[in-house]
């Protein structure tokens, strides 16, 4: 490492009171493992290919990997544990697969228990009518946006429902390694494309779903539930 960058990294360090966890503006890329380069590797066989991962810029912790969880749900149940930006499928016997995330902005937090109705291959999204009428620029899709790599869906998209209904919450593709860890979305749950896929083939249709809940970005809430999907139908559901 270059005398300067080591300088900057040592100061930045001991500036405790202005901490921050994203050094990215150091320039210093993460390490890479063999298993990173097989997990993020670019996928040319998908209907629209997706390049590899800049794993550069992914944080080791948010990368896809088999950890050590406790936790009373079953093998087959997904954990979504909002307050650390971390998606757990839980393996069982004390272990599950980790994915990074990104969650909802302050007040667009979602917590609960809900299950996966259906799933989708490079999904539709519709945006809906009170988003038009707000935003012409959204009025070519008021009948759907194809998927494809500008659809804010991304590559995949597996659509939660409680007692029958759509939650307007989804967890889906679309992440950017530089926001992993981040609350920049509507609401939904958003992963890296690749992650997104390895998800999708893991977990069936009716898999039970545990968000739980980030006091921080529940505080601006909706003091009513629906009150708080119609927030995140009126951002499009897209997170």
């Amino acid at each position: 490492m270059p005398l300067r960058r080591l300088l900057l990294l040592c100061l930045a360090l001991s500036l405790s009171g202005c901490a921050t966890d994203n050094l990215d503006w150091l320039g210093i890329a993460h390490d890479v493992t063999d298993a990173d380069r097989r997990n993020y590797a670019a996928l040319e066989r998908e209907r629209f290919p997706i390049a590899a991962a800049d794993l550069a810029k992914l944080d080791p912790k948010f990368r896809r990997q088999q950890v050590a969880y406790k936790t009373s749900e079953p093998a087959g149940t997904i954990v979504v544990d909002t307050p650390n930006r971390y998606l757990y499928l839980v393996s069982g016997n004390g272990r599950a697969l980790r994915y990074g995330i990104e969650v909802g902005r302050e007040g667009f937090g979602w917590s609960g228990a809900a299950t996966i109705a259906r799933k989708a291959e490079w999904p539709t999204w519709t945006p809906p009518a009170e988003m038009v009428a707000r935003d012409p620029r959204t009025a070519p899709f008021a009948k759907g946006m194809p998927g494809g790599p500008e659809n804010p869906l991304g590559a995949r998209a597996l659509y939660l429902y409680q007692g029958g209904r759509d939650t307007l919450y989804r967890i889906h593709g679309g992440g950017r390694p530089s926001s992993l860890g981040k609350a920049t979305s509507s609401g939904c749950i958003r992963l890296l494309d690749h992650d997104a896929i390895d998800l999708f083939n893991r977990v069936p249709t009716g898999t039970r779903t545990v968000v739980l809940i980030d006091p921080i970005l529940s505080k601006k809430a909706p003091e009513a539930e629906d009150g708080m999907r119609h927030a995140a139908h009126e951002r499009g559901a897209a997170g």
